[in-house]
């Protein structure tokens, strides 16, 4: 028997008491990084929300094994958050559809979820109506026209059934009190929500193909809803697909059994906590050049100067030497190396040890 088949779905419970010390805890890592990202300049947010839902959009898509162009992704995340030279990457259909849906239940978190912004979600995933090889219903749920919908692994013949959806005739009331539930007022923790709102639409598993992701973007919707902010500077996806086997294990665990979910709410508090701390990783060159340009307000920089410190507080290979100066400024070796003895007069750079021939620069610590 699968939770839906319970006579009391979809009232989920929980262990509230089990909750409370992890729920304090992911909140006050949650903060305290939200914090730091709200401190930062408009072009070091910029960037690191590009870094976000590109890492959002690509680990969705990989969860489910659908392999999308980083590039193509962050060229079309770029475009749409107004950010200039974010990318250069081929522009791809899939890549689009996965970007415009997982911004849009980002940027537009406020606005109600309805049947028809579902339809228009699943579309943009497959805007061929093909999943793979297969033609797929686009535009309404799910038939059942070559009998239940059912989640397997395995070779054909020797396959395992991990689950078992509700028969397609039920799929409209149930999508109706999962809508109804969505946007009432609530005063649920906003993790909790999130996970319940997973949970329960890819219980419902409403479409042919897509439930998944579909299912991950409302999860971020949620967050965002609870955080008041379209800005995102995490990854919950990029997290679940670290922990594929454990997210699915539990998952199945989860509609196998009673509607108690205390233990997939923990496992998705304690996902939720490692998402913040990867992106904390993940952000640190960010961190770094915004301290480091906190640390030097008030020098005032010619303009090669700000475009190299910058080249070098981000991708920047190797050392810095003179000669590099002059290729990343476009400037005489003369002018590089004036640029270069300023600003360690100042502080800024330091001289490595090295032989004059070899000389080299790094960014002096604060």
């Amino acid at each position: 028997m699968y939770i839906w088949e319970l006579p009391d779905w979809p009232h989920f419970r929980w262990d509230a008491s089990s909750l409370a010390q992890p729920l304090a805890a992911v909140h006050l890592k949650q903060g305290r990084f939200l914090g730091r990202m709200e401190r930062l300049g408009f072009e070091l947010r910029g960037e690191a929300q590009l870094q976000a839902v590109t890492e959002e959009a690509v680990k969705n898509a990989e969860i489910e094994g659908e392999i999308l162009n980083p590039l193509s992704v962050r060229s079309s995340v770029a475009r749409r958050l107004g950010i200039p030279n974010g990318g250069l990457g081929p522009e791809d259909r899939r890549a689009e559809g996965m970007v415009e849906m997982t911004l849009d239940a980002t940027k537009n978190y406020s606005a109600p979820l309805t049947r028809d912004r579902l339809f228009a979600w699943h579309a943009a995933l497959f805007p061929i109506g093909r999943s793979g090889l297969h033609i797929i219903t686009i535009d309404a749920w799910r038939k059942d026209a070559h009998g239940p919908m059912q989640v397997m692994s395995g070779v054909e013949g020797h396959q395992r059934v991990h689950y078992q959806a509700p028969p397609a005739a039920m799929i409209e009331a149930e999508i109706a009190a999962f809508l109804d539930w969505f946007d009432a007022p609530s005063t649920l923790d906003g993790v909790v929500a999130a996970a319940l709102a997973h949970l329960w639409l890819v219980t419902i598993h409403p479409f042919d193909d897509g439930n998944g992701r579909i299912a991950r973007t409302l999860a971020d919707m949620i967050l965002a809803r609870y955080e008041n902010s379209p800005a995102r500077f995490y990854s919950l996806s990029s997290q679940i697909r670290r922990e594929r086997p454990d997210y699915y294990a539990s998952l199945e665990r989860t509609q196998k059994g009673d509607l108690d979910v205390t233990a997939r709410l923990l496992w998705f508090i304690d996902c939720f906590s490692k998402a913040i701390d990867f992106a904390e990783q993940a952000c640190a060159g960010i961190l770094r050049k915004a301290e480091f340009w906190q640390r030097h307000a008030l020098a005032s920089l010619n303009e090669r100067q700000l475009t190299v410190l910058n080249r070098v507080l981000g991708e920047f290979e190797g050392k810095l030497t003179a000669r590099k100066w002059a290729a990343r400024a476009k400037c005489s070796m003369a002018t590089a190396q004036r640029d270069i003895k300023d600003l360690v007069e100042r502080g800024v750079l330091r001289r490595n040890e090295a032989g004059s021939k070899n000389t080299s620069y790094s960014l002096a610590s604060g």
